[in-house]
């Protein structure tokens, strides 16, 4: 009985460490895949990292053009707008160089009832061709008129002529030998 006994605890010490063997090839082979998992992971989110590094740069790339364009347009608008303030101060000093329009404005109500009536009068010895421009702000309308003034003369300009002058309308008058007259109607 002691051979057979003996041989009995090794037969269950092999099967014992059989099984533990088998155990820990499972435990093993678990541990290996969920390593494979970790590094197919980690391999996705750094294909994911890279991918938004990479729109990150091109968008900091297109924000740095565009306010770049941005600067120059500003620049451009800048130089613009000097340039224009330049041609202003050219344009009024041609204006000024020019003689007053020999011409008086009144206005006066309309016999009619209708609005207001422009009373425009020449004071020089020469026929002038004039230019009116009426614009009436509040109706954001305008309109112009080419008239002929006889020397030392007045006519009377208003609805039946083709504008009914209201309080706050602007007038110019103009011609290309004298500056500009301009006005409110009172």
């Amino acid at each position: 009985m002691t051979a057979t006994s003996s041989a009995s605890p090794k037969r269950r010490g092999l099967i014992v460490s059989i099984g533990v063997s088998a155990v820990l090839a499972v435990v093993v082979c678990g541990l290996a895949l969920y390593a494979f998992m970790l590094n197919v992971d980690l391999g996705d989110m750094k294909r994911r990292l890279s991918k938004e590094i990479d729109v990150r740069l091109q968008a900091e790339r297109y924000l740095i053009e565009t306010r770049n364009q941005l600067t120059g347009s500003l620049r451009e608008i800048e130089q613009l707008k000097a340039q224009l303030a330049y041609k202003e101060t050219d344009f009024e000093a041609m204006v000024t160089a020019k003689p007053a329009l020999p011409v008086v404005v009144e206005f006066r109500s309309s016999m009619l009832g209708m609005g207001m009536v422009a009373v425009i009068e020449n004071t020089s010895d020469r026929y002038l061709t004039v230019v009116l421009a009426v614009r009436n702000p509040t109706l954001s309308t305008v309109k112009r008129f080419t008239l002929q003034l006889d020397p030392r003369s007045r006519i009377d300009f208003g609805h039946i002529e083709g504008w009914q002058f209201s309080s706050g309308d602007e007038v110019g008058l103009y011609n290309d030998e004298f500056g500009t007259l301009r006005l409110t109607v009172p």
